[in-house]
């Protein structure tokens, strides 16, 4: 099943994190849990359905609530 990211709730902003306790340049979350690279920062968190594996690590690693199934 598909996730969905709530960019709103995001912490990763135009390339940096916004509120987490990582000093705004690197994220301990959504990417680093997810076991299979369907998950990565550009600008923005991106997702790739074509890898995700259904886990559901990065919904239980996200401390904002940001991703959620569709």
């Amino acid at each position: 099943m598909p996730i969905k990211i709530d960019y709103e709730k995001c912490c990763w902003k135009d390339s940096k994190c916004t509120s987490c306790c990582c000093g705004g340049k690197t994220c301990n979350g959504c990417v680093e849990a997810c076991p299979t690279g369907a998950m990565t920062r550009g600008k923005k968190v991106e997702y790739d359905q074509s890898l995700c594996t259904d886990c559901q690590a990065c919904i239980a690693a996200c401390s904002h609530e940001a991703i959620s199934l569709a």
